[in-house]
């Protein structure tokens, strides 16, 4: 049954204008005004434009009535936020090659992205240009990896993934493209670093070897009766296996500390009685060279949470640094004390100083390398690996501390090491202290 309003509503205004049409028409005819051909000829057109106009009406409510199908766009919020959150840089593209969102790390890496401009024009590598390409033709992802020189030396791969879209989207009907780079900057510099140690350490190991095998022929052969040089040579065949077994000990150790690193120890040790331990068992290389040794320390223990051992390895090797390559000032000062640290607590501070010719401003950087020597040759005369302050470095930095180096030519060399103390331990070894 029809709605009382169906002749009168808004959907019936056609067949209203429809009879109001016919009625004057007849009333026209009636009076003689109108032929009765035209008159139907103008009641076919009055029908036909009703028709199309509700047809159109019908057509547009039909096509309204449909389900809005939303594909992405540039700058599409939820692409925006789902890349945002990544830390590597990503950018998507149609399959035009135009960009249509980046999250920051790629703003960051390529400032001259653009949305709805090729992403060609800002990238600017040739080999995720061509990978683009092959992504696109084989839709198949792509993986390259690639250089940059400019500012810093770097190494990049990029993954060229194209990506189907479940519902197919005006403009976006072949899908788009997903490119994500990771640096590989780290991993390239890890590499360079362990390359460098094998081929140092081999080389370190190789001199005393080649001496070591020399010897040996020359004891074979022409000195097989030479009594005075069988006893030279021996001599110098016991310094290179001394110098191979410590270059040995201290990668086992390196190796050791480094594989800790991020182990603080958790037995305590006082740092005053490690120092005056060290500088007693080097009283005879300070008065073969002719050094003094002061010791200037408080009367208290600066007990500090750290591995004794380790502690002592470190004081060795500063010492007897400042006794080889700064001896030539004929004294050494060690200096302890306490201080306040920035963040409020305790820390005890060891100045190992020398006044010898000093180190040159721009070795100062590379001291704590492995391997790295100012004067190679004098290193090794004195029998030094090359891995000395390096050792010391990764144990202070084990025990949470800091190691700064300072020296102005033809003035010496001050090494500082800080290190946290033991509050708990330092008060109780004060009181006993003062008991005694």
């Amino acid at each position: 049954m029809q709605r009382p309003d169906a002749w009168w509503g808004r959907e019936a205004a056609p067949r209203r204008a429809l009879v109001a049409a016919a009625l004057m028409l007849v009333a026209l005819v009636a009076t003689g005004a109108l032929g009765v051909a035209y008159a139907l000829a103008a009641v076919a057109v009055v029908i036909a434009a009703a028709w199309i106009g509700s047809s159109r009406r019908t057509l547009i409510g039909a096509v309204s009535s449909l389900p809005e199908r939303r594909g992405p766009r540039i700058a599409d919020p939820l692409v925006e936020a789902v890349i945002a959150g990544l830390p590597d840089p990503v950018i998507v593209l149609d399959r035009e090659g135009r960009v249509l969102a980046f999250n920051t790390p790629a703003g960051r890496m390529a400032p001259a992205l653009r949305r709805g401009e090729p992403a060609s024009l800002a990238l600017r590598v040739p080999e995720i240009v061509e990978a683009m390409r092959r992504a696109v033709a084989g839709n198949a992802p792509q993986r390259v990896e690639f250089f940059e020189r400019v500012p810093l030396d770097r190494w990049f791969a990029a993954c060229v993934t194209p990506v189907e879209l479940a519902v197919a989207a005006p403009g976006f009907e072949r899908g788009l493209v997903l490119i994500s780079m990771q640096d590989l900057t780290p991993l390239r510099r890890v590499e360079e670093m362990r390359a460098d140690f094998v081929a140092n350490a081999s080389h370190e190991l190789r001199t005393p070897l080649a001496s070591l095998s020399g010897f040996i022929d020359t004891l074979q052969g022409p000195a097989r009766d030479d009594a005075a040089a069988r006893e030279r040579f021996i001599e110098i065949m016991k310094g290179q296996a001394r110098r191979m077994a410590r270059l040995i000990d201290d990668l086992l150790s390196l190796s050791r500390i480094e594989l800790n690193q991020h182990l603080q120890p958790h037995t305590t040790a006082d740092v005053v009685s490690v120092v005056r331990q060290v500088a007693d068992a080097l009283q005879v290389l300070a008065t073969e060279r002719g050094v003094t040794i002061a010791i200037k320390a408080p009367p208290e223990p600066l007990v500090v949470i750290g591995d004794r051992d380790e502690l002592t390895r470190v004081f060795e090797n500063l010492i007897e640094n400042a006794l080889k390559y700064g001896g030539g000032g004929k004294r050494v000062d060690i200096t302890l004390e306490r201080a306040d640290a920035a963040d409020g607590a305790g820390e005890a501070v060891v100045v190992v100083r020398d006044y010898g010719a000093g180190i040159p401003p721009e070795h100062l950087p590379r001291l704590t390398e492995r391997f790295y020597r100012v004067d190679v040759g004098h290193s090794r005369a004195e029998g030094g690996t090359g891995l000395g302050l390096a050792l010391v470095k990764h144990i202070v930095t084990r025990h949470r501390g800091r190691l700064t180096i300072e020296s102005v030519l033809g003035q010496g060399a001050t090494f500082t090491v800080r290190l946290p103390l033991s509050q708990i331990a330092a008060r109780a070894e004060t009181a006993e202290f003062s008991k005694a």
